[in-house]
């Protein structure tokens, strides 16, 4: 636990505790008790006891635990414990625990309970993650910065940009957790081998009323052995967490000494080193990193678990059982790090523009080499700003001081036009357009949620 405190989340630790996830097994049971007297396949003087009983309090956990083992599921042991709870209060009542139902139905019917709760909990806190992101975009729209391909200074950018694109993958990562739960918020409920044969002509009726009792719709077909519910959560998951990574790679790149644009927020005993009292490193980026390498294997676990046996899977469905609920603990651990790093992020906007001329105006070659095509070609343009370079960078000076001593140059741009070439804030093209366009989508969204 102290190693992987990075990452933790308490919330989501409590929604996949071992108290909750036999809760929720629990809670599927007693649906079953209601949903079964309701249409008259048990009788109604049992559903009380079993009701009462299905407290995930009033079981034997470590015996649980040791049963598990041997049954292959956890299942097994537990409907056992509930009928002998049962069978101490009424024992006409215990008969009925469990009735037409399969371990199955329990486990998976119980994790969709579980999701729904996780699922809830990520889809609010990236839209925190979201609120935080426009907040940071919109402060920052104009804020000229280098950007940067290949890890080299490539043309000026501005930070909100750079903010908006960030702002821009969360927003879509919060419509596919929309669409994710319209197809996982379904009940699992099946028998033996998917036909509710132990139910007879009463099984679609059954399956409705507890599917209408736990809030849950009622799919097509039970889905024992297709598991592409379960995959998806852990595929979307996947993604927002590839895109909480990214986030924290640029910012911890961009806290580095040598660059030091931004900062992860300050706080007593945050980011120091147990040799080195000078260092202000970026753990709450290492926190979103380390979910970000471990959480890809996991969903390739979900993904290889697809390919089940017929109607009841052999190791496959059984993979899965502690892969998502670690998915979805170190999403939740990542958020958490990534909207407090990105809340409190601290901005040197002066060093962003200290960077810009870090290559004496060489940044905006590509500036001037357009303009002065216009006038005289492309391609001789070209090599006449490629000369001034190689000459800047071998004398030490700034482009602008070469392109002003070459009277080719001289005739076509005038020096004013040239220090205009040279100021990285007139050459940031379409950025704002492209930062009040996700701006305007993130409002739009809060819109439709209000």
């Amino acid at each position: 636990m102290l190693r992987n405190a990075t990452v933790a989340n308490v919330a989501m630790q409590d929604v996949f505790s071992d108290h909750v996830t036999l809760q929720r097994m629990l809670d599927f049971e007693a649906a079953l008790a209601r949903a079964e007297a309701q249409v008259g396949v048990i009788p109604a003087t049992a559903v009380q006891a079993i009701v009462s009983r299905c407290d995930a309090g009033l079981l034997d956990v470590a015996q649980l635990a040791t049963a598990a083992t041997a049954s292959g599921n956890l299942a097994i042991p537990l409907v056992k414990q509930l009928t002998r709870l049962v069978a101490q209060i009424d024992a006409e009542a215990a008969k009925f625990v469990h009735w037409g139902a399969t371990s199955q139905d329990a486990i998976d019917t119980g994790l969709v309970l579980q999701l729904r709760d996780g699922l809830d909990y990520l889809e609010a806190e990236l839209g925190k993650l979201a609120a935080s992101l426009a907040v940071l975009t919109a402060a920052q729209r104009h804020t000229p910065m280098v950007g940067r391909t290949w890890m080299q200074h490539a043309l000026p950018v501005s930070f909100g940009l750079k903010a908006a694109g960030w702002l821009d993958a969360v927003l879509r990562h919060q419509d596919r957790l929309a669409e994710l739960q319209v197809r996982v918020m379904v009940l699992q409920f099946g028998g033996a081998a998917g036909t509710l044969a132990s139910l007879g002509e009463q099984g679609l009726q059954v399956a409705q009323a507890l599917a209408d009792d736990l809030q849950l719709d009622l799919p097509a077909t039970p889905w024992h052995a297709q598991r592409d519910r379960i995959a998806e959560v852990g595929t979307v998951l996947g993604l927002i967490v590839g895109t909480l990574g990214k986030i924290a790679r640029d910012i911890s790149l961009l806290m580095q000494t040598e660059v030091a644009e931004v900062a992860e927020p300050v706080a007593e005993g945050r980011g120091g080193s147990s040799t080195m009292p000078h260092k202000r490193n970026p753990v709450g980026c290492a926190a979103v990193l380390t979910a970000a390498v471990r959480v890809p294997a996991l969903v390739s676990t979900l993904l290889s678990a697809m390919v089940q046996e017929h109607e009841r899977a052999l190791g496959g469905w059984q993979a899965e059982w502690e892969t998502l609920p670690e998915i979805m603990r170190l999403c939740a651990g990542a958020l958490e790090q990534l909207q407090q790093i990105v809340s409190g992020l601290t901005v040197d906007e002066a060093r962003m523009r200290a960077n810009l001329e870090i290559t004496r105006g060489q940044i905006m070659a590509e500036a001037v080499t357009l303009a002065l095509g216009a006038k005289i070609g492309r391609l001789q343009a070209h090599q006449l700003v490629e000369k001034a370079c190689h000459r800047a960078s071998v004398q030490g000076l700034h482009l602008g001081d070469i392109l002003r001593d070459d009277p080719v140059i001289q005739s076509d741009l005038s020096a004013t036009e040239l220090a205009r070439l040279l100021d990285p804030a007139n050459y940031l093209g379409q950025a704002d357009a492209f930062v009040e366009r996700v701006l305007q989508a993130y409002e739009q969204r809060a819109l439709r949620e209000f």
